[in-house]
């Protein structure tokens, strides 16, 4: 399965956000990484490198690599409405981002990771492909055997709270994809219109 697996604080200090979560580093280091630290003046960035900036950030948050996002643009670019508004209701719909809205896996990197070892259904069978895309509708569940795993039980007894677009039962912990999220109730800070001002060149 591939994934990003290099340094993460650094990231998240290049885009001044807790893309992959709480982040000591960049509470101490609210700067982007470099030699010089705060005092070396940077350039103006161009149109082009803050569109790049923004797709970069979109791939990282949601652990997207680049070919992957590239075929999701391209569905959202065939379907009806806003290109932008499509790309990330497709993301969201992705397996492992439900997993981790659930609350299931306390990351994006650990629901992935459930995922592909077997531990998550969907209605009722198991699915290890991270990647795959829910419809309304569907159910997903923990697996039998795996409702015991103290990275799941901690991580769903530590929830917050639920999104309006997801059902959860505790009971039997499973949740339901009523339906694809609304834009405007997504809690990242993404600016969709310039990744498809980027791939629009």
């Amino acid at each position: 399965m591939a994934r990003y697996t290099g340094p993460k604080s650094k990231i998240a200090r290049k885009f001044k956000e807790p893309i992959f979560g709480p982040d000591k580093v960049l509470d101490k280091k609210a700067y982007p990484p470099g030699q010089h630290g705060t005092s070396k003046r940077r350039p103006k960035q161009s149109e082009y490198g803050t569109q790049l900036k923004e797709k970069q950030k979109v791939k990282y948050t949601y652990g997207i690599l680049e070919r992957q996002f590239a075929n999701i643009f391209d569905k959202a670019s065939r379907k009806e409405g806003k290109t932008g508004d499509n790309l990330l209701q497709l993301i969201e719909s992705r397996l492992d981002n439900v997993v981790f809205r659930l609350g299931i896996g306390p990351t994006r990197d650990g629901a992935r990771q459930l995922v592909s070892h077997r531990h998550i259904t969907v209605n009722g069978k198991v699915v290890n492909i991270p990647s795959y895309t829910l419809r309304p509708g569907d159910i997903v569940g923990v697996r039998e055997k795996s409702k015991s795993m103290e990275a799941i039980t901690s991580s769903v007894g530590s929830r917050t709270g639920l999104y309006s677009w997801l059902e959860w039962d505790g009971d039997t912990m499973s949740g339901k994809f009523i339906s694809v999220p609304p834009r405007e109730e997504l809690p990242e800070t993404i600016k969709e219109q310039l990744i498809v001002e980027l791939y629009s060149k």
